[in-house]
């Protein structure tokens, strides 16, 4: 871990989204420098799905050496985020560093997003991000400090970043484009950067949006606490720079990874957006993985070497199933495959002890996946992350995101089966 300097013992630093996740992690590394912390974000009540609060944030900030200003602010709402700055200036007397780093998240595709999560992604990404920096700006002119950072990715313009979930990534291509314009509009008084994972990190949202056990593939907060807190440090004529976070620690010496991950040596799920090729990285995984590939039989009939596969498959996952799989899951899917033995196959997650079969479900499913048989087979046994599938345009989704990334556990367990 990086170990603080004491550097930003009387700062004030304005964070959105600070209640839980990374941005209350960055308070947290902050704070024990002994920073005056800003905390912005919507939750002032408790969630039973969404742990913490500004109250429940505001007392570990305490408690970790920093004072805490806990705000209710909806960046979608300029005169809260102008309130808050008030506030700020009026108990701190000043901003010295802004982290934008409140984000919304539909991984839909065009068809698939409601108009409404639309409007959300760009209101709270891209148009909340460019309101509160414009509102702490005049203060962080003033400041010998003056950092702006925020939490997006690299303006990577590769289409399979757009294809599958496009009105999220043009959201946080904005919050981005914020970073480029404000960095040589404000160069000389004010450092503009952007800071993004290497890899998954586990958080509240990233448990909703992957059910439990998604962290064994994810990193710790502490990780981008840590990349942030070494930018901080650095001069106003550090900007303009879409930072990864793994890439700046290296820099500050950090050699080995593991202390941050949820479970050392378990296989990472990397971040969408980076410059390394999804089906690039499938490969590597698939080469590393210890599981012995599914082959064709040398009896099995020429016409059909896959047609064992795909059936010993669905029997596997049948023969998987209990109530409990059931009341986890809670939803029925349907596979269309495509090449030699493909067609409709069905995974029925809903009714008592579940049910898998050829043809359509007999309700309408939730999550309908498609994909050739031979990436379908190398799924479900652990050769290709679904992920990775999706990422990579191996794999296309329609219906309930959630849901879909909640197949991903199940199939982990059949792994050692399969």
């Amino acid at each position: 871990m990086l170990p603080n300097t004491g550097r930003l013992a009387g700062c004030t630093v304005f964070i959105t989204g600070a209640s839980r996740g990374i941005g209350k992690a960055i308070a947290l590394k902050a704070a024990r420098d002994g920073a005056n912390i800003v905390i912005a974000a919507k939750t002032t009540h408790v969630n039973p799905k969404l742990p913490g609060t500004i109250f429940t944030a505001a007392e570990e900030i305490e408690a970790a050496g920093g004072k805490a200003l806990p705000c209710a602010v909806d960046v979608r709402d300029e005169q809260q985020i102008s309130n808050a700055v008030e506030k700020a200036v009026e108990r701190f007397g000043g901003i010295d560093i802004l982290v934008n780093n409140a984000s919304a998240i539909s991984l839909t595709n065009t068809l698939e997003t409601p108009t409404k999560r639309v409007d959300l992604m760009m209101n709270v990404n891209t148009r909340g991000t460019f309101l509160t920096s414009k509102a702490c700006i005049p203060y962080l002119k003033k400041s010998k400090i003056a950092h702006i950072l925020n939490l997006s990715p690299p303006l990577n313009l590769n289409p399979l970043w757009f294809k599958q979930h496009c009105a999220y990534t043009i959201a946080k291509y904005g919050m981005s484009m914020c970073v480029l314009g404000m960095a040589e509009e404000f160069k000389g008084e004010i450092a503009v950067n952007a800071l993004w994972p290497k890899t998954a990190i586990h958080t509240a949202a990233m448990d909703m949006l992957g059910g439990s056990g998604i962290e064994s593939q994810c990193r710790k907060v502490d990780i981008i606490a840590d990349a942030a807190y070494s930018i901080f440090k650095k001069p106003k004529s550090f900007t303009g720079n879409f930072i990864i976070d793994e890439n700046i620690l290296r820099e500050e010496g950090i050699k080995n990874f593991d202390i941050y991950a949820i479970k050392p040596g378990h296989p990472l799920i990397p971040d969408f957006f980076l410059d390394e090729h999804p089906d690039t990285i499938t490969k590597k995984m698939e080469s590393h993985d210890a599981l012995p590939e599914l082959k064709e039989e040398k009896s099995q009939p020429p016409p059909k070497p896959r047609s064992g596969a795909v059936a010993e498959t669905f029997r596997i996952v049948k023969d998987s199933l209990s109530d409990d799989v059931v009341q986890a899951t809670q939803a029925i899917y349907q596979f269309e495959l495509s090449g030699e033995d493909g067609g409709t196959w069905f995974l029925d997650l809903k009714s008592k002890g579940g049910n898998v079969g050829y043809g359509e479900p007999s309700d309408q499913a939730d999550v309908v996946m498609s994909m050739s048989t031979d990436d379908f087979v190398k799924m479900f046994s652990g050769k290709l992350k679904p992920t990775m599938a999706f990422m990579s345009g191996k794999l296309k989704i329609k219906g309930n995101m959630t849901l879909a990334i909640r197949l991903e556990k199940l199939m982990n367990q059949m792994n050692a089966k399969l």
